[in-house]
């Protein structure tokens, strides 16, 4: 009993080192600083509590500080759903049609992908996202749309109080003239007059508060919009991806397959209801899903076998020329190199001349392939990741040369 005790006060702790990332800490930060300033300013300056309207309107702010943090720390500690290690599925001959993860020890079941920094096999994956510091899918996807949603609702309310709050506060103290605009900020011209005076730190707190509100706004609810899209068709971003490889792979083969995506009901509200339930609880288990007619369970893994074979089809082999440390941004590559460093959370990987790598998609500058290992000493290892284009050479002697990489057909 003292050892489970044991075991889950430690669970407890690793869930809580989360909050130790600049994700969460920059995110805390800015709902801190609006729903902070947002009160600040309507209950001295702007609405008073002793008014009915000042009472409903402070009654709010709370609340949508309240279900904002709800859900975002559901998002964060529930997790998105591992799926169990050393799973396979129930029947022996379905194993050919999933991926084998050589991490999890374990096959990935359906809509599941291995996640580098979580280190685990995720049910549903839809992405790992830095603001929570955990992976968004199966059982907090409903969650951290809600945040989504319910982040810029509240920022618009804050910024609305931050605007009547700068602009009843100024009202009284321009004065204009013909070639000037003053403003007083000593004294407040307010009959009762306040606790605290309207300063000028007030002003460019709130004005501050505000600029973060409005960020936050457009860039919290472009995510919104991103994730209902994906939702009514009962997709991930990543499963979106996969759809549009699936297409492409079609056409470029010219294999008159027709790609049915197996897991659209047909219906937008029933696609929704996926997610969003009554109890809080997602429909399925996370890892047998409904599928539409037509399709079965592994219809989405097979199409994944198929775009990892072409994978490795059309790599091209490259050797290193030059060393490379991985840094983000190195600085001994060139101007164009350092500027254009690729805006994810992809690994880079350190390269030695002379090390080989089979490059499967490119940008001007930089390339992302898999380090050709030593299969005597790195079993099971694989390593992948970025680097800079100039550091490597393409192997004339490889015979599957001819086929440019995806990225380098647009550049070109």
């Amino acid at each position: 009993m003292g050892a489970l005790c044991s075991v889950i006060r430690f669970e407890n702790l690793q869930e809580l080192r989360r909050l130790c990332h600049w994700g969460p800490i920059i995110a805390l930060g800015v709902i801190a600083i609006c729903s902070t300033m947002a009160m600040i300013d309507a209950v001295m300056w702007y609405w008073p509590l002793d008014t009915t309207g000042g009472s409903v309107n402070f009654i709010m702010l709370i609340n949508w500080t309240v279900m904002i943090l709800y859900n975002y720390f559901n998002a964060m500690f529930i997790g998105p759903g591992y799926v169990p290690l050393g799973w396979k599925p129930e029947k022996s001959q379905d194993c050919m049609y999933v991926q084998y993860c050589k991490v999890c020890q374990s096959y990935k079941a359906p809509r599941s992908h291995h996640c580098r920094k979580c280190n685990r096999c995720v049910m549903k994956m839809d992405h790992h996202c830095p603001w929570i510091n955990n992976c968004c899918g199966y059982q907090n996807h409903a969650s951290f749309t809600l945040f989504l949603l319910l982040a810029p609702l509240g920022c618009i309310h804050a910024s609305f109080i931050f605007v009547m709050t700068m602009y009843t506060q100024l009202y009284n103290r321009i004065s204009f003239g013909w070639s000037s605009v003053k403003i007083d900020m000593s004294a407040a011209k307010r009959d009762p007059l306040p606790i605290i005076p309207f300063g000028l730190s007030a002003f460019a707190a709130s004005l501050f508060a505000l600029g973060l509100a409005l960020g936050t706004t457009i860039a919290v609810g472009m995510l919104f919009i991103i994730q209902m899209k994906v939702i009514l068709r009962n997709k991930t971003s990543i499963e979106s991806w996969i759809e549009d490889k699936a297409k492409d792979r079609i056409q470029y083969y010219k294999t008159g397959e027709i790609f049915i995506f197996p897991y659209d009901m047909g219906s937008k509200w029933k696609n929704f209801k996926q997610v969003f339930t009554w109890s809080g609880i997602p429909e399925g288990d996370g890892l047998e899903w409904p599928v539409r007619d037509g399709c079965h369970q592994y219809t989405l893994t097979i199409e994944q076998l198929k775009q990892k074979a072409d994978k490795r089809v059309r790599s091209v082999r490259y050797r290193a020329v030059e060393d490379y440390s991985g840094a983000c941004c190195p600085v001994t590559k060139g101007v164009k190199t350092f500027f254009t460093t690729p805006c994810t959370e992809e690994p880079r990987i350190a390269l030695c001349k002379g090390d080989l790598i089979l490059a499967t998609r490119g940008l001007k500058h930089w390339m992302y392939g898999d380090k050709v290992l030593d299969s005597t000493t790195d079993a099971g290892m694989r390593v992948r990741g970025w680097f800079p284009r100039k550091c490597v050479e393409k192997c004339l002697y490889d015979s599957e040369m001819d086929q440019p990489l995806d990225g380098e057909k647009k550049n070109r």
